[in-house]
């Protein structure tokens, strides 16, 4: 089928060879996102490309049905890939007209929704993206408080302000984000904005506070990073930012709609000035929204903070159908309960292989790590589960869609590879079995 200029071509209608051996002459790292890259689980061996998704299933390039047991699209569909409800609000969006001169009312209807579920928020804005969503909140916060530096902890995105942090040391972000990230293009002058703590550290933060709290126009972490937080951590950094009079701000792009409808600060009961929300809020829709009180979100009114598809119509309908349905269904409980199996199974299948392996994270954000040759064993477990149909690697977020079945008979393959993956570490032949290069561990070039 031929669309668009001369000799184009839809993606779909080729085989996933052929568009590897294109894609880095057109398309720079060969990807928009650096978790999606084959090359971070098992270089030549995991598919680039899919040419459909439905419930727990990802179709690729040349047609394969895997059963997705990773990240159900770098977690964005708690409910499932192309949820039926979803899905039909969408379409009727396309049918109405998804831009117009005009702002769609839904927009107001999705704001009183996120209000209703987090009742310290008064104001909602929008964005479409998880990184420029985080961008919005630090620019309020900055404009609220009229000051410039921002102390973090966790992962926030791409942009300036975070990356900022690498400026003093190209190390300085390697706890928070993939190592080897260089801050190239982000100016000099930045230098000082950005300074980092960590989490459940809270001397890092009293530190930075007493050398800096008159400059510092936000405080920005993750809730939760991995593992729970310290019993009475977060409520030491909503001190901590009260005292100095800088915002706090809970990063929620990937905890929020994983435990309960919301975002997870609500679980451990510590109010924010401003949260974040994106990834799984559309259930692979682009929707993100800033909430916060008003006294941050009025900023707005007086910073440049605008964009035209921040206005358009399928993100605020696909967040109201997945809010909904998340609700109704109580889709946090089943997550829960679905990342808790398979973190058991993970170390009952370990443990009867003899395999040393370390289970992480709450269980809708659950990570697995292999002790004797980290990387070479995670690629060849990955490459090893490729073989038997599923799409797996060191993380598992589960979806709504995702069965007690298809859980079994994905901890039925972890069992059998986990004993063969026991049997290479014992021979040394955990190399010799793999069919391409070991996964990369962080940022690297392709080429």
């Amino acid at each position: 089928m031929i669309v668009g200029g001369r000799n184009a071509v839809t993606a779909i209608t080729q085989d996933g060879k052929s568009l590897e051996q294109r894609v880095l002459n057109r398309i720079p790292g060969g990807t928009q996102l650096i978790s999606k890259r084959p090359e971070q689980f098992a270089p030549g061996s995991w598919p680039r490309y899919y040419s459909r998704a439905k419930g727990a299933y990802t179709w690729d390039a040349d047609g394969r049905r895997y059963l997705d047991m990773s990240t159900s699209g770098i977690g964005t569909c708690t409910l499932g890939f192309a949820d039926d409800d979803v899905n039909a609000a969408v379409h009727a969006a396309v049918d109405r007209g998804s831009m117009a001169t005009l702002n769609p009312p839904e927009e107001l209807e999705l704001a009183d929704l996120l209000v209703d579920l987090h009742p310290w928020a008064e104001q909602v804005r929008y964005a479409r993206t998880g990184g420029e969503a985080m961008a919005i909140a630090v620019r309020l916060a900055r404009a609220a408080t009229g000051r410039s530096v921002v102390a973090f902890c966790g992962y926030h995105g791409w942009h300036d302000w975070y990356v900022a942090a690498n400026l003093a040391s190209s190390t300085e972000l390697d706890g928070h984000l993939l190592p080897g990230i260089q801050p190239s293009g982000v100016p000099r002058e930045l230098l000082g904005t950005a300074l980092t703590f960590r989490y459940n550290h809270p001397e890092d933060l009293e530190a930075i506070v007493a050398s800096h709290g008159d400059r510092l126009a936000a405080i920005v972490m993750e809730p939760v990073r991995g593992n729970d937080p310290l019993p009475g951590f977060l409520q030491s950094v909503r001190d901590a930012a009260r005292r100095c009079g800088a915002a706090l701000i809970f990063d929620e792009v990937t905890s929020a709609l994983r435990v309960n409808t919301g975002g997870i600060h609500l679980t451990y009961g510590v109010e924010p000035d401003v949260a974040v929300l994106a990834k799984a809020l559309g259930n692979g829709y682009p929707m993100a929204a800033v909430i916060g009180v008003r006294s941050v979100m009025d900023a707005a009114e007086h910073s440049f903070v605008s964009s035209t598809y921040w206005t358009e119509l399928i993100g605020p309908v696909a967040a109201l159908a997945t809010v909904r349905k998340h609700a109704a269904l109580n889709v946090g409980a089943r997550l829960c309960a679905v990342g808790s199996a398979v973190q058991a199974g993970w170390e009952t299948a370990a443990s009867v292989a003899g395999l040393q392996v370390h289970v992480s994270g709450i269980p809708p954000l659950s990570h697995l790590s292999f002790d004797v040759e980290p990387q070479p064993t995670a690629t060849l477990f990955t490459q090893l589960m490729l073989d038997r149909g599923f799409l797996a690697g060191k993380a598992f977020y589960p979806s709504n869609a995702h069965t007690d079945e298809q859980i079994t008979s994905y901890l039925d393959a972890v069992a059998e590879v986990f004993t063969i993956i026991a049997e290479a570490q014992e021979s040394g032949s955990v190399h010799a079995m793999l069919r391409g290069p070991v996964a990369h561990s962080g940022f690297q070039r392709l080429t």
